[in-house]
């Protein structure tokens, strides 16, 4: 069982840094210090995002509108952290 709980905790971590990265890559091209015309940073940012939208999309649908923030990301990560923290205590309750 600690196996699968680590597994899945592995698996949330790369979720979230593939989040960070995200987010950090969308700030640098909002605030022009990287061209949206830099072909390779383009091309990781939209890899990334194909990865993600299909699991921030439905959060997004739940979430009220607030204009030009994005709160999906941050709800993704509070809600990976809380499945790894409860699949971590079910783990451990069963010992």
């Amino acid at each position: 069982m600690f196996a699968l709980v680590n597994i899945i905790a592995m698996i949330a971590q790369a979720v979230v840094m593939l989040v960070i990265i995200q987010f950090v890559i969308g700030l640098l091209f909002s605030f022009n210090v990287v061209s949206p015309s830099n072909g390779f940073l383009m091309q990781v940012y939209r890899s990334i995002n194909a990865l993600l939208d299909p699991v921030l999309k439905p959060i997004r649908r739940l979430l009220p509108e607030t204009g030009a923030i994005d709160f999906s990301p941050l709800v993704l990560i509070i809600v990976l952290n809380a499945i790894v923290y409860i699949l971590s205590d079910v783990a451990m309750r069963t010992v």
